[in-house]
């Protein structure tokens, strides 16, 4: 793939450590956010400042998006549109298949093509280069692609159309969250019974209970006491329910999955959409009168 200019809109949790990582990799990229600070905060690690999502468009030939739902993707694509420069636009945010469809027809008319990339792995995968990209594009442009997305993880083609990409993404973060739910569940009732949570985890992770929940996020976040994983309720909450709802449209029962959209309801209205999402636990350890610490 050319390094031409690289165009990157959306500077917050996740698209930050990714721009970053795309500059130390020696590309040039063109920054834009309505946080000015996030913008500066790139601009002295070597990237250049926008005016707008047009003039990042009317300077790159690729914009990458990191964005937080499906309607600010949708405003940002139409502005894109009328860019003059700007041929391909990879998506990395979670805005659920009917949304990239919509954008990638927005797009199609100004001949851009949008690729449908979400990412899974979090803040620390962002910023360590580990995240699992889901790719939906043709299969000779994701090909071209594969030297931009390895920097930031690894690329996994899952289809041609807009769309897949994101059925992929939302399944996994309903697992991903369920995982918290049910993990939370357990080790609540554990350490309630008299177990340490750190033998409590050991055992979970030696044996067939295992999950990303166990394995990673009780001991990053949950244990210390921190709950700062990198992964916003509101965030979560949002795939979720877009999950829940491709899942009705497409006749596929998700009693579970309603149970976790429930849970992360509760979550966001008791501490708020800027709480990270394993406060699940939170929610957990205030129903058992049990805190659950290393």
């Amino acid at each position: 793939m050319n390094k031409g200019i690289l165009g990157f809109i959306g500077l917050g949790n996740m698209g930050r450590p990714m721009a970053t990582r795309l500059l130390n990799a020696g590309w040039d990229v063109i920054v834009y956010d309505l946080d000015e600070a996030a913008v500066q905060a790139l601009v002295q690690g070597g990237a250049q400042p926008a005016q707008s999502v047009v003039d990042v468009a009317n300077k790159a030939s690729t914009v990458l998006l990191s964005l937080p739902n499906p309607a600010i993707v949708q405003t940002v694509a139409q502005e894109l549109a009328t860019g003059k420069l700007s041929k391909r636009v990879v998506d990395f945010s979670t805005i659920g298949p009917g949304a990239a469809v919509k954008v990638a027809e927005i797009l199609g008319k100004n001949d851009c093509t949008y690729i449908d990339c979400p990412v899974s792995g979090g803040v620390p995968g962002a910023t360590a280069g580990t995240l699992a990209l889901m790719v939906s594009c043709p299969t000779a442009l994701h090909e071209q692609l594969l030297p931009l997305l390895q920097i930031l993880g690894k690329p996994i083609h899952v289809g041609e159309k807009p769309g897949q990409a994101q059925t992929a993404k939302l399944a996994n973060n309903l697992l991903s969250a369920a995982a918290i739910a049910i993990s939370s569940e357990a080790m609540a009732m554990a350490v309630k019974g008299g177990l340490d949570p750190r033998v409590m985890l050991e055992v979970i992770n030696a044996g067939s209970g295992r999950n990303s929940a166990t394995q990673d996020k009780f001991p990053r976040s949950i244990l210390p006491g921190t709950f700062d994983y990198g992964f916003g309720t509101g965030l979560a909450y949002k795939d979720v329910r877009l999950c829940i709802d491709e899942a009705e449209q497409l006749g596929v029962p998700m009693v579970v999955g309603a149970a976790v959209r429930e849970m992360l309801a509760i979550t966001n209205s008791v501490y708020g959409a800027d709480s990270d999402y394993t406060s699940i636990c939170r929610v957990v350890e205030s129903w058992a009168g049990v805190e659950i610490r290393g």
